[in-house]
């Protein structure tokens, strides 16, 4: 029998992936990309995906489907000027990037707190959130997320010196397959499909400068920046808020050491480990990662029920 060629991805005239649900909406005047699918009324918070630094709402897409599959309204959406969502009026810092999610939520007409998830920077960003607009969270799933340490890999710290970012950050196939094989523990996760969309995004208008930005924002040459993960978890540690934090333990980009220290920083948190997985778990261990927050999302409507 003839092995049957997969059908190659079909892309949007905007950009990204064709994906049900993908639309654009202007935010402050910007446009900004979104997915959102899911019955449209629920019972529980609805489920916001954000990503990491450098990439898009694809990031998402695996566990984007499971969960709505599973009955919850899923919103994911390209941070601002990350994939196809323009840049913002003020430089990619990380209140910056938490506003935008606010404003966007706005837009839509997301006014019931929601269960936000979000990978790498996105975690971050959802802590940010939880602190700015505590109303619109109800609970955090952190996923190999910065802020818990200093240590990062050094294909981001060296984009502190100056002289060698533009060379490094010059988009190719061959650095596309690189940052591929380096987010995940199974080389075989970087199919020919995420590459492609690496390199695209790599040359989109701003993908550089928004990279830079934030990266500076957030850190430098010996690492991650202390002033702003000391301040962000204190006051995510002070609100309490419900958290699972999980880790790949094959994770090169952020040590799976920053699980520990998330325990110690969060100790009202859940944590738990992917054994074998690298820096997006939701997407090596998509069902296994499917079942973990949705009884999370369980265990925190009880205790709301609880009182």
């Amino acid at each position: 029998m003839t092995a049957t060629t997969p059908a190659p991805p079909t892309w949007r005239p905007d950009g990204g992936l064709d994906l049900p649900g993908t639309s654009s909406v202007a935010v402050r005047g910007r446009r900004t990309r979104v997915r959102l699918t899911g019955p449209e009324e629920v019972q529980g918070p609805p489920v916001l995906l954000l990503h990491g630094i450098g990439r898009s709402l694809e990031d998402w897409t695996d566990q984007h489907d499971l969960l709505a599959a599973r009955g919850h309204r899923v919103l994911s959406l390209d941070l601002a000027g990350h994939g196809w969502s323009e840049v913002g009026r003020a430089p990619a810092s990380l209140p910056a990037l938490a506003r935008h999610v606010e404003d966007t939520l706005d837009v839509l007409g997301w006014d019931r707190p929601a269960h936000v998830a979000g990978n790498s920077l996105g975690g971050a960003v959802a802590m940010q959130l939880s602190v700015e607009a505590p109303q619109r969270v109800a609970s955090l799933v952190l996923v190999n997320a910065a802020g818990f340490g200093r240590e990062v890999t050094a294909a981001l710290r060296v984009l502190a010196v100056r002289p060698l970012a533009p060379l490094l950050l010059r988009p190719s196939r061959a650095g596309s397959a690189r940052t591929e094989r380096a987010v995940y523990g199974d080389g075989s996760h970087a199919t020919a499909e995420r590459i492609d969309l690496g390199l695209q995004l790599a040359t989109r208008p701003h993908a550089a400068q928004v990279l830079l930005e934030t990266s500076r924002a957030l850190g430098g040459l010996r690492g991650v920046h202390p002033q702003w993960r000391t301040e962000l978890l204190r006051e995510v540690t002070a609100a309490g808020v419900p958290a699972l934090v999980t880790w790949g333990d094959r994770d090169r980009v952020l040590p799976v050491a920053h699980l520990a220290a998330a325990a110690a920083a969060l100790p009202h948190a859940r944590t738990h480990l992917f054994p074998g997985a690298g820096h997006m778990p939701q997407v090596e261990r998509a069902e296994e990662f499917a079942d973990l927050v949705d009884a999370f999302w369980a265990e925190v409507a009880q205790r709301a029920v609880a009182g």
